[in-house]
C-alpha cells in the first residue's frame, strides 16, 4: 500500500505495453496511490501488448486510440472524463515511435517520410493531446501533465538517431503549452529526462546494453530504473509539486551533470606513468 497521496485524483496513462513499459510502472504506483486511471494505447498494441492484462488487474477502462489523429484523442479524453465522472488531474504522454530506429537507417540517410512520422507520433501528439485537453476544458485546476524525454534532446547520442529531435521538440512543446496552461488553467506541465531503461521501445536502439553499462557506470547513483521513475511522477501528479512547471527534469542519478567518473578514468591512464 501506498501513501494515497493521489486519494480522489483521476489520469489517463499512455503508452503501458507490457511490465517492462514506463508507463506499466506509473500506472501501478498511481494505482496504489489512490488514483482513478484510464489506460491508453495505439490500437496496435491489442495485438502486439499486454494493456489489457493490466487494465483488468487494476479494474481501469482500456480505451484505444491513435494519437495522429484527432477524432481518436477527442474520444479519449470525452470517454475518460465520463467514465471516471471528472476532469483530470494528471496526464502521463509515454509515446515514441522511429521506424528509421527500428529499420536501422543511417542517420545520414534517414527516410523522411519516416521522419515524418517519428515526429508526429513522438513529439506532435504531444501537442495535439494538449490541444485537445484544453478545448475540452478537461483538466481539473493544478493539474498536472507530463511527458518522457532523454537527454539526447540535449547531447549527442547518434545511435539516438532521429528521436533526438523528436524529444527536443517535444520538451520545446512542453514548455510552450505549459505557459499556455500555467497562465489560463492553472495547469502545470513538465517533461521527465529518464534514464536508458531496458523497456522495449529503449531496447531497440542499437549498442544500446553498451551504453546502458556506459550511463550506469557515469552516473554517481547509477541508472534510474522504471520504477523509481514511476515514484517520480507520482510525485509530480500529486500536489507536493504543484508550483513546478515548464521543466524538464533529469531523472538520471545524474548522469546528465557528471563529467567524467573515476571507474572510466582507469581505462584511459596511460600504463607507463
Amino acid at each position: 500500500m501506498g501513501n494515497q497521496i493521489l486519494k480522489g485524483k483521476r489520469g489517463i496513462i499512455f503508452g503501458a505495453l507490457n511490465e517492462n513499459s514506463i508507463a506499466w510502472q506509473v500506472a501501478e504506483r498511481c494505482h496504489a496511490e489512490g488514483a482513478q486511471l484510464v489506460l491508453t494505447n495505439a490500437p496496435v498494441a491489442a495485438r502486439v501488448g499486454q494493456t489489457e492484462e493490466l487494465a483488468k488487474k487494476l479494474n481501469a477502462p482500456l480505451i484505444y486510440a491513435d494519437v495522429t489523429k484527432m477524432e481518436d484523442l477527442e474520444n479519449l479524453v470525452s470517454q475518460s472524463m465520463e467514465k471516471m465522472g471528472g476532469k483530470l488531474d494528471f496526464v502521463l504522454h509515454s509515446v515514441g515511435m522511429s521506424l528509421n530506429v527500428r529499420k536501422k537507417i543511417p542517420y545520414t540517410e534517414l527516410n523522411y517520410e519516416y521522419m515524418h512520422q517519428t515526429l508526429d507520433i513522438s513529439a506532435m501528439s504531444f501537442h495535439r493531446l494538449m490541444q485537445v485537453l484544453w478545448k475540452h476544458d478537461a483538466m481539473a485546476e493544478w493539474g498536472s501533465i507530463v511527458g518522457l524525454t532523454y537527454i539526447a534532446a540535449q547531447r549527442v547520442f547518434p545511435d539516438y538517431s532521429e528521436m533526438a529531435e523528436a524529444k527536443t521538440l517535444l520538451e520545446s512543446i512542453a514548455r510552450s503549452f505549459g505557459y499556455h496552461f500555467g497562465k489560463h488553467k492553472k495547469v502545470r506541465v513538465n517533461t521527465i529526462s529518464q534514464s536508458p531503461t531496458k523497456t522495449t521501445a529503449g531496447s531497440g536502439v542499437g549498442g544500446f546494453d553498451a551504453f546502458f553499462n556506459y550511463a550506469d557506470t557515469m552516473s554517481p547513483l547509477g541508472n534510474a530504473d522504471a520504477r523509481s521513475c514511476a515514484d517520480y511522477c507520482v510525485s509530480m501528479f500529486s500536489d507536493y509539486t504543484r508550483m513546478v512547471t515548464m521543466q524538464n527534469l533529469f531523472h538520471d542519478g545524474g548522469f546528465s551533470f557528471t563529467g567524467i567518473a573515476a571507474e572510466l578514468m582507469e581505462n584511459f591512464k596511460d600504463p607507463n606513468a
